[in-house]
C-alpha cells in the first residue's frame, strides 16, 4: 500500500486530492499551517500535522511517516499578494519547497507531484492556447516562484533520482475554494452574489482565463501518481472565457440581478491566459469531465449550502 504526504491538504485542491487518495485505499498524512486552509476540509481518516513547510519540524514528520509520494499543494497562491510582497512569496514557495525536497531526499520519498501553474508561468502569451513549450516569461513573483520550483524538481531528479510530475493548472474552481481573499474569482463571485454583496470586476472584464473544475484536477493528480516518467503537463480545458462572461453565467445560475461593477485593473495580472491540454491527454489519458457551466452548477450547490440557501 502506498503512503502519501499531502502538503496544503487543508486547502481547496489539496483536500479534494486527499479525499480521492483515501478512497483509493492510500494512507494519507497532511501538512498545513492553516494560514488559508481549514480544519473542516481535512478528511477524518488522514493524519494531520499543523506545521509550516518552512519549519525544520517537517523533517521529523518525514522520518516517522516513511512516505512513498508527496503531493505538494502548500503555497502562497495569490498573484496580487506576490506582487505586494515578493519576499514572502519566495520564502513560502521556493524556500519552503526546498525544505520539503531536502526531506524527500533524506527520507526516501520516491516521487513528487507538484501543483504548478499553467497561466502565470507563461506570462503574456505569444500563442493561444499555450502548450508546454511556450516561452516562460512570468509577470508576477507567484509565477516566477512556481517556475523556479519546477527547476529545483528537475535538479533533484537529475542529482538524486527523485521522480516528479509538475501539473500546470489553469484557473481551478469548485467546492471548498475560498471567496474571502484567497485567489479565485469564481468563489468570490459566488460568495458575493449569494450574499447580495457587491461583486467587483477589475478592469474592463475582457481579460480571459481557462477555467477547470477541481474534480478534473483531482483526476490529473491520480494519473500523475501512476506515471512512470518525469515531466510537466498543462491541465486545463483549452477554452478562453472572459471575466464579464463568467460573471454573467454565475449571476444567471444564482438568480442575481446585480449589474456589472467595474473598478480599475490590478498589477501583475495577465490579459489572456489559456493552455493546451493535448500532451496530458495523449500521455496520461486525461480529459475534462466538466464543461464550465456544469462545473459552476456543482460549485453553486456547495456555496448555497454554506450560505444556508
Amino acid at each position: 500500500m502506498k503512503k502519501a504526504l499531502v502538503t496544503g491538504g487543508a486547502g481547496f485542491i489539496g483536500s479534494n486530492v486527499a479525499d480521492a487518495l483515501l478512497d483509493k485505499g492510500i494512507q494519507v498524512e497532511i501538512i498545513d499551517n492553516l494560514f488559508t486552509g481549514r480544519l473542516e476540509n481535512i478528511p477524518k481518516k488522514a493524519v494531520f500535522h499543523q506545521v509550516d513547510i518552512r519549519d525544520e519540524k517537517v523533517h521529523q514528520i518525514f522520518e516517522q511517516g516513511k512516505f512513498d509520494i508527496m503531493f505538494h499543494f502548500a503555497a502562497q497562491m495569490d498573484v496580487r499578494k506576490s506582487v505586494a510582497d515578493p519576499a514572502f512569496d519566495a520564502q513560502a514557495n521556493i524556500l519552503g519547497g526546498i525544505n520539503l525536497l531536502q526531506a524527500c531526499k533524506k527520507y526516501g520519498v520516491k516521487k513528487v507531484v507538484f501543483s504548478s501553474t499553467g497561466g502565470a508561468i507563461y506570462g503574456e502569451q505569444e500563442k493561444f492556447p499555450a502548450d508546454e513549450n511556450h516561452p516562460q516569461n512570468p509577470r508576477s513573483p507567484y509565477g516566477i516562484s512556481k517556475l523556479a520550483f519546477e527547476k529545483y524538481l528537475n535538479f533533484y531528479h537529475c542529482e538524486y533520482g527523485l521522480d516528479y510530475v509538475a501539473l500546470r493548472f489553469a484557473n481551478v474552481y469548485g467546492p471548498r475554494q475560498r471567496g474571502d481573499g484567497e485567489a479565485g474569482v469564481v468563489a468570490i463571485f459566488f460568495q458575493k452574489l449569494l450574499a447580495g454583496e457587491k461583486a467587483v470586476i477589475y478592469g474592463d472584464g475582457g481579460q480571459t482565463r481557462d477555467f477547470v473544475y477541481v474534480g478534473d484536477i483531482v483526476k490529473a493528480n491520480l494519473l500523475a501518481m501512476n506515471y512512470d516518467k518525469c515531466g510537466a503537463f498543462n491541465v486545463g480545458n483549452g477554452i478562453e472565457t472572459d471575466i464579464n462572461e463568467l460573471f454573467e453565467t454565475i449571476k444567471d445560475i444564482v438568480g442575481s440581478k446585480q449589474a456589472q461593477i467595474h473598478e480599475p485593473g490590478l498589477p501583475g495580472e495577465q490579459r489572456r491566459s489559456v493552455i493546451a491540454n493535448s500532451l496530458i491527454t495523449k500521455t496520461l489519458g486525461w480529459k475534462a469531465d466538466f464543461n464550465l457551466r456544469e462545473g459552476l452548477k456543482k460549485t453553486a450547490e456547495y456555496f448555497r449550502a454554506k450560505a444556508g440557501r
